[in-house]
């Protein structure tokens, strides 16, 4: 289970939306969900947490490209949509490095339907677990400015961060609202 929802910071405070990711392929889609939030190109932040393991903020402030924090980013490669956030740029790797293994892991045969794909994943899930840290990734500084610090961020447990978050921004009962 995953919830994610947008929280754009308006005139009179901040208005909450729950939003569906299933339409959503890229974060370029995603950056693009969130500018539609906000007509006036105030900041918007897109707040996802996928089953208390992992939380992530993607923060879009008008036309600016979008500035993003998973909280463990392992987990996160884990879900499709932590997939999204986890671009080459914010885990250091150079664009296209980790197409390879991907394209060698896949069992052409034509006997994939019906198979069971629990080697497959296992092979594919311990490559990806030694190059993703289990770790927070990205801009840990993303809500500074907003009143949560790096290190009030980093110290954020999955369970409970984006109520923490909204807490924290004055926007408790609007996400509360939309949960």
């Amino acid at each position: 289970m995953y919830f994610a929802a947008l929280l754009a910071r308006t005139e009179d405070g901040w208005e909450a939306s729950d939003t569906e990711l299933d339409d959503v392929e890229t974060l370029s889609d995603l950056a693009d969900l969130a500018r539609e939030a906000s007509p006036d190109e105030d900041t918007v932040l897109v707040l996802i947490e996928q089953e208390d393991s992992w939380f992530g903020v993607v923060r879009v402030d008008g036309e600016d490209d979008p500035r993003i924090y998973v909280s463990d980013a392992a987990a996160a490669q884990r879900s499709a949509y932590g997939e999204l956030l986890l671009t080459d740029e914010l885990l250091g790797r150079e664009p296209g490095t980790d197409d390879g293994p991907d394209l060698d892991a896949l069992d052409l045969d034509g006997t994939e339907d019906g198979e069971s794909d629990e080697v497959d994943e296992e092979e594919e899930g311990g490559v990806a677990a030694d190059a993703v840290p289990h770790s927070p990734v990205g801009d840990s500084e993303i809500l500074d400015d907003l009143g949560i610090s790096e290190k009030e961020l980093r110290a954020l447990d999955a369970d409970d961060a984006l109520n923490t978050i909204a807490e924290a921004l004055g926007a408790s009962e609007v996400l509360e609202t939309v949960r």
